[in-house]
């Protein structure tokens, strides 16, 4: 097994697409990035309850030390789920070795997976210093821990987007009425118009119809455009209203 593997994901679109896995190496890099970090927030915990505790006794103080254990999983645990919802899949440890957590069918990751396969790190911490969880990523096909596989997610590495100018049709805006179009709706077209080139011919022609199909119906305009063109000139339609 090489360090990084390449998956085909077929996407809900019909479309394959590649990614590289992110391979234990790297992994190990980021994990131990989480863990410095993780640990001088304990020590700055520790002190800080050091500090009280030495002013402090009777029921109160034990009601603290309780606080304390709480907040150790809090760092634990929520550290992980925190960075990884609202940083797309990365922590700090994924963010500096360029790789992410992602769904299985490539998509972003949602917090309940990512909840799922936080709390699985206890297990593939058994028996110590990720042993399970390091034997399950050499020896599974999607170089996934326990927690990715019950959690259904892959850790990938990050691929720059490199901005696609979408031509604009002859005319410019025509004024059609695209507030209908949501916005998941329109950053699937805008997919299309960056990757059509990339798609081989019947899966570029079946992708469009597919997509030109479930739009036309909320779009005043558009009669006469073969499907591809359509889809670009709601591109220029949104933009225009910017």
């Amino acid at each position: 097994m090489h360090l990084d593997d390449r998956l085909s994901i077929d996407t809900p679109e019909g479309v394959s697409i590649d990614v590289t896995l992110a391979g234990l190496g790297s992994r190990f890099g980021a994990a131990l990035i989480d863990i410095l970090i993780q640990g001088v927030l304990l020590l700055v915990l520790s002190l800080a309850l050091t500090m009280a505790g030495s002013t402090l006794s009777g029921d109160f103080g034990v009601f603290l030390m309780g606080i304390g254990a709480l907040v150790v999983a809090v760092i634990v645990l929520g550290y992980y789920i925190v960075f990884e919802t609202l940083n797309g899949g990365r922590t700090p440890g994924k963010a500096a070795f360029g790789i992410r957590v992602a769904t299985v069918d490539g998509t972003p990751v949602g917090v309940a997976a990512i909840a799922l396969r936080t709390l699985m790190r206890l297990v593939d911490f058994l028996p110590a210093a990720y042993a399970i969880g390091a034997i399950a990523i050499v020896t599974s096909g999607r170089n996934q821990r326990v927690g990715d596989m019950v959690a259904n997610t892959i850790v990938i590495r990050d691929r720059q987007a490199t901005p696609v100018a979408v031509p604009r049709l002859p005319g410019s805006a025509r004024g059609w009425d695209v507030s209908t179009i949501t916005d998941s709706e329109l950053a699937l077209v805008r997919r299309f118009a960056a990757r059509r080139y990339e798609l081989a011919a019947e899966a570029r022609t079946r992708l469009a119809t597919d997509l030109a199909v479930r739009l036309r119906s909320r779009v005043a305009g558009g009669e006469g455009l073969g499907d591809e063109d359509f889809l670009l000139q709601i591109l220029v339609e949104r933009d225009a209203r910017r």
